[in-house]
């Protein structure tokens, strides 16, 4: 077991994979500092109140001298400065997915992975939970911040250790995904779907990526799959561990029998193996229980009871970013969700309507990833965006990195909106959404920010817009 404490130097350090993996190190013992071009909440506010040094600005001369291993996450290009100078005076260096593997994994942990395109930082969460509650003492690091613990970490004394395994490229170094890296005795497939065309080409590709991580699996451990998705049964062809499904086929080892969706959340009847059992899920939408259903399925498959793990669920808090009211003023209620993508755009909307059923939905979306602006989502956002009353749709984050025919076309999607009778607002870049929102929405009315990133602070933007008086 590695104990020594070594110095580690994060490059970058202020993203959701990066801050809270510094903070276990710094919890193991380690001293770690790092550097970024700029912080928001909530991992500035994590590295502040964990005390670990943070400075802005790139800067090739500010590299410490006796740093003893660099680790590099895959926010930053090899031509980033510091990277160039970590490389030119042959630091020692590690990305952060090996990163866990030698100095988190290396402790001797059974690792539980949560894959999949959709629903990762939830499930995890939630198994993570499971563990905690049912008495195993687990370690964890998730890619948001869970609600009864505002670090995104743990470091335990049990035998498990939930990492929410992403599919995107380790680093500049190492295109392969970052769960490659975390040796999983139980590898969780989510639902499984196209997404990141800046890396892979195709389904296919994806699917290989996902299969990779499945045929790691040793036959002692276990691949648990969302039966609901094609593309994760697809997934776990190449597994030599058990496969345990979970779905609502009468053939899968953990069915949901019944659904019931309620504004404080939802009522199901999950089976493991024959048994019925009750469940209850405060998080709303059917997509949460299904994410509830799968992270049951992982804690049985390492020995917790099922109810055990089932009722756990009732009690789980949720996370930040994850359907999160940040405020509601002049009767207008304003919500932070991560939602990238318009899958997670749909189940959003649709948990929108459980929980504040009759209201008017605004959603104010921000294609923030250099997927999310792509063209070949346009029929997608379409069919999603469809299901609110107002839309509102900032200028693509990165279409400077695509050409003109490969990015996403907010006027055609504006008309196309209004044929179905939604009405929308495409701002331009430079234009302040929250003001030209402001004019539009009424008491009553439901706003849904959606980013992957923090759209400028849109959500508490919108609410200090509105304490002030900024509508009627």
């Amino acid at each position: 077991m590695r104990s020594e404490s070594e110095f580690l130097y994060f490059l970058p350090i202020g993203g959701t994979a990066t801050a809270p993996l510094a903070g276990l190190l710094h919890e193991i013992g380690h001293r770690v500092e790092g550097v970024d071009a700029h912080l928001y909440p909530p991992m500035s506010t994590l590295l502040e109140d964990l005390g670990i040094p943070v400075r802005l600005g790139y800067d090739p001369a500010k590299i410490p001298e006796d740093v003893d291993r660099v680790i590099i996450g895959n926010a930053v290009p090899r031509t980033n400065v510091e990277v160039a100078a970590v490389l030119e005076r042959r630091l020692p260096h590690l990305a952060q997915a090996e990163a866990v593997a030698h100095y988190v994994l290396a402790r001797g942990s059974q690792s539980l992975v949560v894959a999949g395109t959709h629903g990762k930082t939830t499930t995890s969460a939630m198994l993570a939970w499971i563990l905690e509650t049912t008495g195993e003492d687990p370690s964890y690091l998730v890619g948001g911040l869970p609600r009864w613990n505002a670090r995104g970490f743990r470091l335990g004394g049990g035998r498990f250790m939930v990492i929410e395994g992403d599919e995107y490229n380790t680093a500049f170094f190492d295109r392969g995904p970052k769960f490659l890296h975390y040796r999983p005795h139980v590898f969780v497939l989510g639902p499984v779907e196209f997404d990141h065309a800046d890396l892979y080409p195709n389904l296919e590709a994806v699917l290989t990526a996902f299969r990779a991580g499945a045929a790691q699996v040793p036959r002692h451990g276990a691949v648990v799959v969302n039966a609901w998705s094609d593309g994760s049964l697809a997934a776990c062809r190449d597994a030599t561990a058990p496969v345990v499904t979970v779905g609502e086929d009468a053939d899968v080892d953990l069915r949901l029998r019944s659904w019931e969706g309620l504004p404080g959340g939802s009522r199901a009847v999950i089976s493991w193996r024959g048994s019925d059992i009750e469940m209850e899920v405060h998080q709303p939408g059917l997509h949460n229980t299904q994410n509830a259903a799968v992270a049951v399925a992982a804690a049985a498959a390492v020995g917790v009871d099922p109810a055990a793990a089932a009722a756990a669920v009732a009690s789980f808090p949720g996370v930040a970013r994850r359907m999160e009211v940040v405020g509601e003023t002049a009767g207008i209620v304003v919500v932070d969700d991560f939602a990238p993508h318009p899958t997670a755009l749909a189940v959003t909307i649709a948990a929108a309507r459980q929980k504040w059923p009759g209201r008017r939905l605004v959603i104010a979306f921000e294609p923030r990833s250099l997927t999310a602006a792509r063209r070949s989502f346009q029929a997608a956002y379409l069919a999603a965006l469809s299901g609110a009353d107002l839309v509102l749709m900032a200028p693509p984050y990165h279409s400077d990195r695509l050409t003109p025919d490969e990015v996403l076309d907010r006027s055609e999607l504006a008309e196309a909106l209004a044929a179905r009778g939604v009405a929308s607002l495409m701002p331009e870049r430079g234009d302040d959404p929250v003001m030209m929102l402001l004019p539009a929405i009424t008491r009553g009315d439901v706003v849904v920010g959606c980013s992957s990133g923090d759209f400028g602070g849109f959500p508490r933007k919108l609410v200090d817009a509105l304490q002030t008086g900024g509508t009627t």
